[in-house]
């Protein structure tokens, strides 16, 4: 505490009200959405452009200080928590479009800016940016955890469509990595390393973006089937004949009931497929009732699709508030979430497994995910203070991170490690997790950024 002190006192000389350690402050950054307990920084900074964040991390590092990146908590694993202390670095001042270069199809933007303000600077030209976890993330702390969403099985993840980078090391050294270019073979590919690192090699203050050209025409269906397993056969199946989906999410049956009282909604409470396809007016028709064929064959009924705006927003709003929708089932209940990722080929055994795990537990089994590609989600209600049921919850959680390994897959495919899922890391990645560990080494030396995250080093 007496070298985190002592750097807080140089850094309020830098950064003078925009260093803060009020208690509203330390305690709005001591949580995001995950269900770990809270853990404060001992102070906050707002830099307002990329020679402060130098400034900070020079100063932090002489100290030996920890520093957390922030965007706006919205993580599931607890990337940004301070488990150290330390100061956390929140970026909601550099938040900037800097240049949209549209003949290009890219854009470069400062690190607190959301993916839907983004989206908004971007209407007057005809393009925008696909991926879409559902929160409102800043485009850093979607950088930073590799994010994606609903959109991936389209447009890919992160580490897609992020060009280049300039980010500031642990000792406030700045780099920049990439380039506008649409490929390079030049170097190492630094930009893919600092993609997903969760802010344990440096802090992110620039990030080139690829764009997309909006869709002549997109139109959204929704289908209903009797059990998981048929609704992720049609998906399989979608996908071997290559229908290109822009989006295709899987909600079993509990979750619609949840989704129907949260959003008003009226859909019929069993296993469901959200859809929707991107292209010419003829391309997204042809697609949808190639779509509504596959899922005749393997049972789905009240096959519906439109091209309405207003019906595909309220079909992904309702989407994207599902955890809302489950938690608002059990008010003031702890929302333990974890999402693995399997070959596509594993998927209706996963989830089938998976529902009938949560179940013999007595556990309202929530699942859904970005199935297309082999992505899904659990979440497990679980009342505060209720050790067994906490217990209980880790045991399921645990298990379907055993059984996607076991068969090939991962135990986050958009979630991220943070502090949930360390224990997984040697068991995924053997030998290469130590490589992990000596590239922090390297960049990190003093291990100020985000410890205890990712990679063990001390």
């Amino acid at each position: 505490m007496l070298n985190n002190a002592s750097a807080i006192t140089e850094l309020k000389a830098l950064l003078g009200e925009r260093l803060s350690t009020s208690g509203a402050v330390i305690d709005l950054h001591a949580h995001d959405e995950a269900h770990f307990p809270r853990t404060p920084p001992d102070a906050v900074a707002f830099p307002n452009d990329t020679a402060e964040v130098s400034e900070i991390a020079k100063i932090c590092h002489r100290h030996g200080c920890p520093i957390v990146p922030w965007g706006v908590g919205t993580s599931l694993e607890g990337h940004a928590l301070a488990i150290r202390g330390g100061v956390t670095v929140d970026f909601t001042n550099m938040n900037k479009v800097l240049q949209i270069y549209d003949t290009d199809l890219n854009v470069v933007v400062q690190p607190g800016l959301t993916r839907e303000e983004l989206n908004v600077e971007l209407r007057a030209t005809g393009l925008f940016f696909p991926i879409d976890p559902g929160a409102n993330a800043t485009l850093g702390g979607m950088t930073a955890t590799r994010a994606s969403g609903t959109t991936a099985v389209r447009y890919g993840t992160m580490k897609d469509n992020v060009l280049a980078l300039e980010v500031v090391l642990a000792d406030g050294r700045i780099i920049r990595t990439g380039s506008r270019a649409k490929k390079s073979s030049s170097g190492y590919d630094l930009t893919r390393l600092m993609v997903g690192s969760e802010g344990t090699l440096g802090l992110i203050t620039e990030i080139t973006l690829r764009l997309q050209g909006q869709p002549e025409a997109t139109s959204a269906a929704v289908c209903e089937f009797e059990d998981a397993n048929s609704a992720v056969n049609t998906v399989m199946m979608a996908v071997q004949i290559g229908i290109p989906m822009a989006r295709i999410e899987f909600i079993d049956a509990d979750s619609i009931t949840a989704i129907n009282a949260y959003s008003k909604m009226t859909m019929r409470e069993c296993p469901h497929l959200f859809m929707e396809f991107h292209g010419s007016e003829a391309g997204v028709k042809e697609q949808s009732e190639q779509m509504a064929e596959i899922a005749a064959e393997f049972g789905g009924g009240g096959f519906q699709w439109s091209t309405k705006a207003e019906e595909r927003n309220a079909l992904w709003k309702a989407r994207h508030n599902a955890y809302f929708a489950m938690k608002a089932t059990k008010p003031g209940a702890l929302g333990i979430t974890t999402d693995v990722c399997v070959p596509i080929s594993q998927l209706a055994k996963a989830i089938d497994d998976s529902i009938e795990d949560i179940a013999a537990q007595g556990i309202t089994p929530f699942i859904l995910g970005h199935v297309g590609d082999g992505n899904y989600h659990a979440a497990l209600l679980v009342e505060p203070g209720d050790t067994q049921a906490m217990k209980t919850a880790v045991g399921i959680a645990h298990r379907m991170n055993q059984r996607a390994l076991a068969v090939g897959g991962t135990v986050t495919g958009e979630h991220g490690i943070g502090v949930g899922k360390m224990k997984y890391m040697a068991e995924e990645h053997g030998e290469a997790w130590n490589v992990m560990a000596d590239i922090k080494r390297a960049l990190d030396p003093g291990n100020i950024l985000n410890p205890g995250k990712m990679v063990q080093i001390n």
